[in-house]
C-alpha cells in the first residue's frame, strides 16, 4: 500500500490528459477519500476517487503554503 500524496486545498496541479476544453491545469477544491478539482480554463468541477487522482496526477505546480 502506497502512502497518499501530500496535497492541500488550493494547490494547482497538472494532470496527464487534457480536459475536453483543452485545459491541463486544475485547482484542488476538496480533500478526503475523493478529491474535488476545478478546471482553471472552464471552471468545471470534477470529483475523483483519491486513487484515480493519484494515477492521473503528473505534477503539482503550486501549493498554497509554498512561497513564490
Amino acid at each position: 500500500m502506497n502512502k497518499p500524496i501530500a496535497i492541500e486545498t488550493g494547490a494547482v496541479v497538472r494532470l496527464r490528459k487534457p480536459h475536453p476544453c483543452g485545459g491541463y491545469e486544475w485547482t484542488v477544491v476538496r480533500l478526503g477519500a475523493d478529491i474535488g478539482i476545478e478546471c482553471n480554463t472552464c471552471q468545471k468541477r470534477v470529483l475523483l476517487p483519491r486513487r484515480e487522482f493519484e494515477k492521473r496526477l503528473k505534477k503539482i505546480l503550486s501549493s498554497p503554503t509554498s512561497t513564490p
